[in-house]
């Protein structure tokens, strides 16, 4: 059964909305990586952070759910309240499930309240520990919409976002849900901003995806949101693949074999063969070693080539939210007027131990006719792949 992203709201560093958020992508405007202090120790860093104003939390909630990542989130859902309004009034409240990918929560807010214990002694007035589950985003979402379907969060790292559109299919499939509400959201936090930075894995200057003068990844925030049913809808995910290789904690298997069983496990899910991928959001954080194993396993799946690009120069490595976003911009893709693609975004210096990949420019687009299939991959700590597909649904109404 393939499914049906109905609806989408995306919000980043690249814009709010759909509208805005297209225009940069696809004009490849980085304008929004730009240092910042006081993040990290005695430094400044280039961050994709969301800079436009963000929604209050509904009085009902604020004094239990109003941190940055449930703005961020309410931000996302209100682009789609009407669609997601209209899924409630035709399916029912307790047929409508949400599932979302986060590694961040809160834990910013949190990160003072441990500040403030340390200071005074005592726990500050308006401490929540609920602000660092790893359920909450999913909970204030359910909460303030009155749904009492299936609600849980993911946390797999990098995958997170994507794992969470992975889960949401398998709901409806399982016919426990009608509906879902599936994506994922970060924020910035010094708490993974420090943790990155031990592991000597951030840029100082932007991001290099896939260049020989690559030295790490910029963080980012973001939330994408979808509502996924099994009808209707402009985009059908038409397969997903995962994997655990579990070769280390924090650094990939150099042979990507986990990274190959994802994308292939989605090809043989969505019924297609490499030669049928239009194009592939890479994981691309232009780390040396994700970017090294990435090069290797897109070449053994596509032994002849797929149009392919980076999104992380644009936005920063938004962490739980990248998987969900980086499918936001193959939904995006689709749905544009002119099926105009995400350009890789880099200095063009090619790296001689990677293998070479094709990659789209600015006013790069998907074939005229359709139909159209778009890859997006996800790799994360741990050993953790993902892969999804996205493509059009034709006027029939089949994927």
């Amino acid at each position: 059964m393939t499914a049906r992203l109905n609806a989408l709201g995306v919000i980043c560093t690249l814009g709010s909305g759909k509208a805005a958020v297209a225009e940069a992508l696809f004009a490849g405007d980085d304008s929004g990586l730009r240092a910042e202090a006081g993040w990290a120790p005695a430094r400044s860093l280039p961050l994709g952070a969301v800079r436009v104003p963000l929604p209050a939390v509904p009085q009902a909630l604020a004094a239990t759910r109003d941190n940055r990542a449930n703005r961020l989130l309410l931000a996302a859902a209100l682009e789609i309240e009407g669609d997601i309004r209209a899924a409630i009034a035709r399916y029912g409240s307790t047929r409508i499930g949400v599932v979302l990918g986060t590694s961040t929560t809160g834990v910013e807010k949190a990160t003072d309240g441990i500040a403030g214990l340390r200071r005074d002694g005592a726990w500050p007035a308006d401490y929540r520990y609920a602000d660092q589950e790893l359920g909450a985003p999913a909970e204030f979402l359910a909460e303030w919409l009155d749904l009492s379907g299936p609600c849980y969060g993911i946390s797999t790292a990098c995958t997170s976002g994507a794992r969470a559109l992975i889960s949401a299919h398998r709901l409806l499939q399982m016919d426990m849900c009608d509906a879902v509400l599936c994506g994922g959201v970060d924020t910035l936090a010094r708490l993974p901003i420090n943790g990155f930075l031990a592991l000597e894995a951030l840029d100082a200057a932007r991001c290099e995806p896939f260049s020989r003068n690559r030295h790490g990844i910029n963080i980012g925030e973001a939330a994408a949101l979808f509502l996924m049913t099994r009808e209707g809808g402009p985009v059908a995910l038409l397969g997903s693949g995962a994997s655990s290789d579990a070769y280390h904690m924090s650094s990939p298997d150099p042979a990507g074999m986990g990274a190959q069983q994802a994308m292939r496990a989605a090809l043989a899910d969505a019924g297609l063969d490499a030669g049928r991928i239009d194009y592939l959001n890479l994981h691309g954080t232009a780390t040396e070693h994700n970017d090294r194993m990435e090069s290797h396993a897109v070449a053994a799946v596509f032994p002849h080539g797929v149009p392919c690009s980076s999104s992380k120069s644009l936005t920063g490595h938004t962490l739980a939210a990248a998987g969900a976003l980086e499918a936001a911009f193959c939904w995006l893709s689709l749905v544009d007027h002119a099926h105009r693609l995400p350009p890789h975004v880099w200095d063009d210096a090619a790296d001689a131990d990677l293998a070479p990949l094709s990659f789209t420019r600015i006013g790069d687009r998907l074939p005229e006719n359709g139909p159209r299939q778009l890859m997006s991959n996800s790799f994360a700590f741990g050993g953790n792949n993902a892969s999804v597909i996205l493509g059009d649904v034709t006027p029939g109404g089949a994927a």
